[in-house]
């Protein structure tokens, strides 16, 4: 393989690119057409689509290239998943400086394969472009299977509020990282690589969730999405949320309530949804809060009290506390 993907050139790093992919059988026209065809039996396509930026979402002194692809595959599918779908399909737009070594890419690519084999998926195809700055534009595809999709707006006054997955990790991975640590590897791994439960999505729908998303910005920020929607107000209990004995050490290392993490850390990608309160669920499925009529705006609370520490992550804002919100790197 040639040193950088400026001496392979356009065509020769999309060779090198698709050559690594694998497929599923919904992949009716695969990479190397001028579009891909991918069934659709439901006759709906749920989509979604997300940038990543170098130094705003990853970082190369952080992370591998393949755990860059892990992680940029794992946050677009959860998306499909949060609204009780299959992940199907992804498309990727790639924009890389000339100079960039080949071996990146490639490995790049290699990650995505492998988090989309994990969910399901398969890459379709998509794009490469030269520029300044490695980013990445990744669109997602889902199928419903005869399903109605979950959305944010249903939830309802009495139901309950359980999630499934991790929440903190990666935000306590971020703060680790940001002190020049490498240690304890299962938070920095959950940093640089997550593991979203895609199949809780759909399964979730199964047990009658009457709304759900992924906490990609922070359980709070994410959780104050459905309250707005269902115009309801949420209260949380902080002593039902389980907070490992780790990160309990990890935030008196580092100065930081590890609840912090909890309730505002992003890119951990867990599935929260709310439910009737009738629902039989699973034990991967932990109750911590339920839905209330709103009191005034529809709001998030903990304890029955609004939360005021800071945290969680907007894209034009900014991480709005330290530690708070892993999205920012």
């Amino acid at each position: 393989m040639k040193g950088t993907v400026g001496e392979l050139g356009e065509f020769g790093l999309i060779e090198k690119l698709t050559s690594r992919l694998t497929t599923t059988p919904a992949v009716r026209i695969g990479p190397g057409d001028d579009a891909a065809v991918v069934s659709a039996p439901d006759r709906r396509v749920v989509a979604s689509t997300d940038i990543l930026l170098e130094g705003r979402h990853f970082r190369r002194d952080w992370s591998t290239a393949y755990d860059v692809g892990r992680k940029a595959a794992a946050q677009n599918l959860a998306d499909i998943a949060a609204m009780g779908a299959v992940p199907t399909a992804l498309l990727l737009g790639l924009v890389v400086p000339a100079e960039l070594p080949a071996t990146w890419a490639t490995e790049l690519m290699d990650g995505i394969r492998d988090e989309c084999q994990v969910a399901g998926a398969a890459v379709v195809g998509g794009d490469v472009v030269r520029g300044e700055a490695i980013t990445l534009a990744i669109t997602a595809l889902g199928d419903l299977r005869g399903h109605e999709p979950v959305t944010r707006g249903g939830a309802r006054p009495g139901d309950v509020v359980a999630y499934t997955g991790w929440l903190g990790w990666s935000a306590a991975g971020h703060a680790v990282l940001s002190r020049g640590f490498r240690s304890p590897r299962a938070f920095v791994e959950a940093h640089r690589r997550p593991e979203p439960p895609y199949h809780a999505g759909p399964a979730a729908a199964g047990l009658g969730a009457t709304a759900m998303c992924d906490v990609s910005d922070g359980l709070v920020a994410d959780l104050g999405h459905i309250a707005e929607a269902s115009k309801a107000r949420i209260d949380l209990r902080s002593s039902l949320i389980d907070i490992p004995t780790q990160m309990h050490d990890i935030g008196q290392a580092v100065g930081v309530d590890p609840l912090q993490w909890v309730l505002t850390g992003g890119e951990d990608h867990a599935i929260v949804a709310t439910f009737p309160p009738d629902a039989k669920l699973p034990a991967r499925w932990k109750v911590i809060g339920e839905v209330l009529h709103p009191s005034a705006l529809p709001q998030v609370t903990v304890d029955g009290a609004p939360w005021t520490s800071t945290g969680g992550w907007d894209h034009f804002g900014g991480d709005i506390e330290d530690g708070g919100g892993a999205a920012g790197q």
